[in-house]
């Protein structure tokens, strides 16, 4: 019997013992990243991509007499050209060669209706269109603060006699550095 009372009072004192044991804690973190690079959006579209939307310039219709037609670049949706790039950076805008650039005497450009007739125009950085924004020029924007920036690029077409009835166009290569 006295072994029977002593294997109870073992037991009553493990389980004493174990309702005051407390559970083992672990306690640390999780370290947490991103790395976040420049970039730029070109009329709401992603830049640092080729084939980017930069706009339109229409110079309308008019007759084939005409002596001068003036446009802007216009984006989609019917603004000028609109940069939005990370705070920080410094976004340049680089009009380079168009298709048909020395085709006609009277600009330095020139819009082709794929005939061998062509209408000379140049492209500007003013409304005044006075200050000519030539082959490869640069349009160097604010230090960007997260905030869109408007491009204007204006245009002016020049007639010239012996032009037929049809439609003109170009293509002109810009590019977005940020």
């Amino acid at each position: 019997m006295h072994m029977l009372v002593s294997r109870i009072g073992f037991s009553m004192l493990v389980m004493a013992l174990a309702g005051n044991a407390q559970a083992a804690t672990s306690a640390g973190q999780i370290t947490t990243s991103m790395t976040l690079s420049s970039s730029c959006e070109i009329n709401g579209a992603p830049g640092g991509v080729t084939g980017v939307d930069f706009g339109v310039l229409d110079f309308g219709t008019t007759g084939s007499l005409f002596t001068t037609a003036n446009g802007a670049v216009l984006a989609g949706g019917g603004g000028a050209l609109s940069i939005l790039c990370s705070s920080g950076t410094l976004p340049t805008v680089t009009v380079g060669a168009g298709a048909n650039d020395g085709g006609s005497v009277g600009g330095t450009r020139a819009l082709a209706d794929g005939s061998g007739n062509f209408v000379p125009y140049d492209l500007y950085t003013d409304t005044g269109r006075t200050q000519v924004l030539a082959i490869d020029g640069v349009i160097a924007l604010e230090e960007s603060t997260g905030v869109a920036q408007t491009v204007n690029i204006y245009g002016k077409a020049v007639g010239k006699a012996g032009l037929p009835a049809g439609t003109y166009s170009d293509a002109v290569a810009v590019v977005l550095t940020f």
